[in-house]
């Protein structure tokens, strides 16, 4: 497949700019349907939900507050009423806007003045729920309403619709994410092209996935969070993956491969790698299924569509965008380089070379050490407080944050998130008054019944992230219904809130053994090995464990929320813990893949574990780093997205991806291999036979053109001699595999001899350099029999094989 895109490259180009551009304009003309359908069956909340609106089908529209309060005076005062009402009668008469109810209106309006006369607050509701208000209607009625301020006098509001016109522009969390992500890929390749090749493998993916996304919004219910986290997700592994398949590519050119063959290769390996991390995590996010809570499943359809398109795009696209730029995803250095000194010999150098030798030194020491830093980084998590997040930590600038503490300090804490206890048999008014009594009430008020159905408005005590307000529904519902003999539900925001985060946090459990199974499962299959995958899994738990630390420390605790313009601090996101976990679980599945593949492959071609662990490592934690660095700068570039659940869950992962690669992958993961030893890769006799077989990275072959293999090692031997005739002492010779791997590597000797081992029959690269002299590169045939092969070298000499 990757040969048919790199010869028929113009075709696939051509194919995949038609489907952008052909899912965007259907997109754009059908226009979005999202659907925050928020449903928790058989949830006293849900039942009071169901109730209220048979009772009151009218109530649909969003109800968004404008807040006002004097520094001297009262409300009440002439000169305040003068500015304020013009201005509630003007935003009542705007299309759009169902009705204003103010303090201003009789005995029924007086409750919206504070006690101390110095806050009051209007209710507007709209036609529509906040998501389908126009928000050029929201801005008139903020700046209308905040016309009227004058000294001595802030006007403030509130409410979901308010909120959505205070968000940065649409986009640019993502153009800063792509930006910070193209700084780091031309730091890592030097090259313009190679760096806008993995960005704009990203754009296609994401672009594709998130029209399909908006396309079926209109056959499904998907949330508007939905094509948010498809982009967060999207553009890491879109850029990630093609970073992959690029390295190996360029590797490949620089081993003297031609560039169809080093595409070849690189597909053949990194890709096959590729396909099999995408399916892990869109298997991760399918995980999200498990807890059976409906919001979410419009959250696996549009992260798991981005994910595919991203692989595809990085399997079909990508192979035939290679075979545009040819040699030039080298930069000039490297090309200058190439052609005067021929193919290099694959061998791990420089940072990642000796750190790997030290771990191998020091295996103990290493995972003490990085087991000691996540398990400081895993404390916070023993106090974690799963809830929602609502305007009270918006930024303390915002005006929807003003209008939320205005409110708590002219009505209580409570005000913001009132409890409503809606009443469908026995006595409202008795409980209405033994709700009065309830300790953690600080008002208490019964609506006019309607169709057989009773509201009392219920303002606790505390704020509607505090536990005790928790605890207070949980005695509304368990001692004073009861008691009072009463059929009621209570409902509400704040409610609904707690309702949700225990049911999350029942069904955790279920989830995570789901997706660590389905991922232990996978990597069995892959690399056949029993303690691999089991390593994986704790490694995942110990990953996912100090992320959810740092989280906490960061958005419960507070620390270092206001350096990051992030608001005030609060509970964590109850859908937050299901969302990261298949986003983290999958992610770290990708290194462990890319990891491992790697070692897998050097123990398989060894069988010398410590080889095996010490090369993966060399090879691939550059890259692995590189990649991570990427997403940290994607993921944290959603800080600036305006939703605080997005940015909670770009600090989140973020945190996660960092801990997992600088740490994890780099260091605990190959000192636990070092220790563990042979024993890594063991697989009982009778389970090997029973499993498929599912390799990663694909055999070694022979090719075509070789003699009939007999599965004997073989040798090349000969002498190395310049121009004249005279033995070259000291020249370097590699062998090569087709796939660009070093097989062997032997220096002449004095005069000019040498001998390299070859594992199979089959066609091989010889590379030969010395100093002072060219450098050659030749393909070679070699059958059962040994080749014998003279190599001459002449001074500036570069062979075309070493080039083409």
């Amino acid at each position: 497949m990757a040969r048919w895109c790199y010869r028929h490259r113009l075709v696939v180009l051509l194919l995949w700019v038609g489907a952008l551009f052909g899912l965007g304009f259907a997109a754009t003309t059908a226009g979005t349907d999202y659907a925050n359908v928020f449903s928790l069956p058989n949830t006293d909340s849900k039942r009071a939900y169901d109730q209220m609106e048979k009772a009151f089908p009218n109530s649909a529209g969003d109800t968004d507050t404008v807040v006002w309060k004097v520094a001297d005076g009262t409300v009440r005062d002439a000169s305040v009423r003068s500015r304020i009402q013009p201005v509630l009668d003007e935003i009542a008469g705007m299309k759009g806007v169902g009705q204003v109810a103010g303090p201003y209106q009789g005995e029924r309006g007086a409750a919206q003045i504070s006690e101390d006369g110095r806050i009051a607050y209007a209710q507007i509701t709209f036609a529509e729920q906040a998501n389908a208000v126009p928000k050029d209607l929201v801005r008139k009625v903020v700046d209308t309403a905040q016309g009227a301020e004058r000294a001595g006098l802030q006007v403030e509001l509130g409410g979901q619709a308010i909120q959505r016109v205070q968000e940065p522009p649409t986009g640019l969390a993502e153009m800063v994410g792509i930006l910070a992500a193209a700084v780091v890929l031309f730091l890592a390749f030097g090259s313009l092209f190679a760096m806008l090749l993995p960005i704009g493998i990203a754009v296609f993916g994401v672009g594709t996935g998130l029209f399909s996304t908006q396309l079926l919004s209109h056959a499904t219910d998907i949330p508007d969070l939905a094509p948010l986290l498809a982009t967060l997700i999207g553009l890491g592994v879109g850029i990630d993956y093609a970073l992959f398949i690029v390295t190996r590519h360029r590797r490949g050119l620089l081993r003297g491969l031609a560039p169809e063959e080093s595409a070849v290769v690189a597909l053949n390996t990194s890709g096959r790698a590729v396909l099999f991390a995408g399916g892990t995590v869109c298997i991760a996010l399918a995980g999200m299924l498990v807890t059976n809570l409906r919001f979410l499943d419009g959250v696996v359809i549009g992260t798991s569509l981005t994910v595919v398109f991203s692989v595809l795009a990085a399997t079909t696209l990508l192979p035939a965008l290679l075979g545009v730029l040819g040699t030039r995803v080298l930069s000039r250095r490297q090309r200058r380089k190439l052609a005067e000194r021929g193919p290099e010999p694959e061998r791990a150098s420089g940072v990642a070379a000796r750190w790997s030798a030290g771990v191998q030194r020091r295996p103990r020491t290493i995972a003490v050490l990085a087991l000691a830093v996540m398990a400081v980084l895993a404390v916070p998590v023993l106090s974690l407080h799963l809830g929602a997040t609502d305007q009270g930590n918006d930024d303390a600038k915002t005006t929807t944050r003003q209008a939320y503490d205005l409110l708590a300090e002219g009505f209580g804490p409570g005000f913001n998130g009132p409890l409503q206890v809606v009443v469908t048999a026995g006595d409202a008014g008795a409980l209405t008054k033994s709700i009065g009594t309830t300790p953690g009430v600080a008002a208490v008020a019964a609506l006019p019944p309607a169709h057989g159905v009773t509201v009392i408005q219920v303002v606790p005590t505390t704020s509607p992230q505090s536990v005790r307000t928790d605890d207070l529904i949980d005695t509304l519902r368990d001692r004073v219904i009861p008691d009072a003999g009463a059929t009621a539900h209570v409902g509400g925001v704040t409610a609904v809130s707690k309702d949700f985060a225990t049911i999350t946090g029942d069904r955790l459990p279920w989830f995570v053994a789901t997706i660590i199974g389905l991922g232990f499962l996978l990597l069995l299959i892959a690399f056949r090995s029993l303690v691999v995958p089991l390593t994986a899994a704790l490694m995942n738990l110990i990953a996912a464990a100090a992320s959810f630390g740092v989280l906490v420390a960061v958005f419960q605790w507070g620390w270092g929320l206001e350096v990051l313009g992030l608001g005030k601090e609060g509970p964590i996101n109850a859908f937050l813990p299901v969302i990261m976990l298949s986003l983290l679980f999958g992610l770290s599945m990708d290194y462990q893949v890319f990891l491992v593949s790697r070692m897998h492959e050097e123990w398989v071609h060894t069988k010398d574990n410590a080889r095996a662990v010490r090369v993966g490592l060399a090879e691939t934690s550059r890259v692995i780093n590189s990649a991570a660095l990427i997403m940290v700068c994607v993921f944290l570039a959603f800080v600036l997205s305006g939703d605080s659940g997005a940015a909670m869950a770009g600090v989140g992962l973020a945190a996660a991806v960092a801990l997992d690669a600088f740490i994890l992958r780099t260091a605990l993961v190959p000192a636990a291999m070092h220790l563990l030893g042979d024993s890594n890769w063991w697989l009982p006799g009778w389970l090997d036979k029973r499993l498929p077989h599912l390799a990663v990275e694909p055999a070694e072959e022979p090719s075509a053109d070789a003699a009939p293999a007999g599965g004997g090692a073989s040798a090349v031997h000969g002498f190395v001699r310049d121009a004249e005739g005279e033995a070259v002492d000291g020249a370097v010779l590699t062998l090569l595999s087709k796939g660009g791997r070093q097989l062997d590597r032997v220096t002449s000797l004095a005069d000019g001899s040498y001998i390299v081992s070859v594992p199979a029959p089959g066609t091989y690269l010889l590379s030969a350099t010395a100093r002072s002299y060219g450098a050659r590169a030749q393909h070679l045939v070699v059958t059962e029999e040994p080749l014998v092969h003279d190599v001459e070298l002449t001074p500036g000499e570069v062979d075309a094989d070493a080039v083409n």
